[in-house]
């Protein structure tokens, strides 16, 4: 059974990213938001009682999502998504300069899908020719491509979406409810008034959620709250546990077919693009065969040192020694890609995962590569 909480920050949040970072000038440390289930999930974690050589395992795992005032429940826009608008009149013609990557009003949305026929045929994906460009259909002439929905979409509508219906509503979408912070960090001379020579300067960007805008994650474990730390620099956030998550239990409740012929992905996933080898890439190698297009994004880049410092549940004494562990950097498959597959021949793998990994029954436990699946409205070949 998984327990659900709200996640508010305090203060700002910093998820630093995964590239090599060191104090000097013209630094320029970027956050990655919002963070990777396993930041999440430590920081859950750190609210359980703690006793030496009594851990507590098998934990599950699932989010982090966003969730409003109004408590309604936000998930990464698919991105194949295109908006469709109107022309006032036939005639007008639509210059390129006015299209926007973010569409804030449009009248519809429309899907991209595998390329047909020969059209296309000199473009093709570098890692298999059978794998199709995503392209917009034949759309009637007073409309065109006016951008993308916002990068966020209400639970409601991606349910609607993997019955093969295309939102309609602009409400249906939100921009990203938060707002960049730019921490310079200057180092001085003790005594003088001149910066240090060395690691003296280096900038931060640091991210702040809107008001009334929450992180909600799910764990395992029931009736924990407090204050725990999140993130890089000592920020800290409020957990409280939800009643329910209706919207949750709805999307879950959907009956995802077995012979879709797509999939939508919910959580970073991980996927081998080489048989056996740590080598990732925007889908599994054992997939090509049927694979027919894929909605994709760039990489997420993640990984680093972990440091953990145990705090002992009975006398509150914090262990002398610090444990830390170099995690591998690895390319995740961002949230919202979506592939689609020949005919109703889903690949046999629910989820996105790596085959060979000592790390897999983790990824297993913190649900990443979560898929949903569902079938196009239209028939792909």
């Amino acid at each position: 059974m998984i327990y659900w909480y709200t996640i508010d920050p305090i203060d700002i949040l910093l998820f630093r990213e995964s590239k090599p970072f060191s104090p000097g000038e013209g630094s320029w440390a970027k956050s990655l938001f919002p963070p990777m289930p396993i930041t999440v999930f430590q920081a859950l974690r750190s609210l359980l009682p703690y006793r030496e050589n009594h851990k507590q395992h098998d934990l599950e795992f699932i989010g982090p999502f966003l969730l409003n005032e109004q408590e309604t429940l936000w998930f990464p826009t698919p991105k194949n998504l295109m908006a469709i608008c109107h022309k006032v009149n036939n005639d007008q013609e639509v210059p390129e300069d006015n299209l926007k990557d973010t569409a804030d009003t449009f009248q519809k949305t429309t899907r991209l899908t595998p390329a047909s026929g020969n059209s296309w045929h000199h473009i093709q994906h570098p890692g298999s020719p059978t794998i199709k460009p995503m392209i917009p259909p034949e759309l009637s002439g007073d409309e065109f491509i006016c951008g993308r929905p916002k990068p966020w979409i209400r639970a409601t509508a991606l349910r609607d979406y993997l019955q093969g219906k295309n939102p309609s509503h602009s409400s249906d979408f939100e921009n990203n409810p938060w707002d960049i912070q730019v921490l310079p960090h200057i180092n001085m001379q003790i005594g003088m008034r001149q910066v240090e020579e060395k690691a003296s300067y280096f900038t931060e960007v640091a991210v702040r959620l809107r008001p009334g805008w929450k992180l909600v994650a799910g764990l395992s474990v029931g009736h924990l709250q407090g204050v725990v730390r999140l993130g890089g620099e000592g920020h800290r956030v409020l957990v409280t546990p939800l009643i329910s998550l209706h919207q949750w239990d709805d999307l879950m409740s959907y009956s995802q077919p077995d012979s879709a012929n797509f999939s939508y992905l919910l959580t970073p996933g991980l996927a081998q693009s080489e048989i056996d080898q740590p080598v990732y890439g925007v889908y599994p190698v054992s997939w090509t065969e049927y694979l027919a297009g894929i909605a994709s994004d760039r990489a997420i880049l993640w990984g680093g040192i972990s440091s953990i410092q145990r705090v002992n549940s009975m006398t509150g004494e914090k262990s002398q020694d610090k444990e830390f562990a170099l995690l591998p950097q690895r390319a995740y498959v961002p949230p919202g890609t979506v592939y689609v597959f020949h005919g109703n021949k889903p690949p046999p793998n629910r989820q996105l995962l790596p085959t060979e990994s000592k790390q897999r029954e983790t990824f297993q436990k913190l649900n990443y590569g979560t898929l949903l699946w569902g079938n196009y409205p239209c028939q792909i070949t």
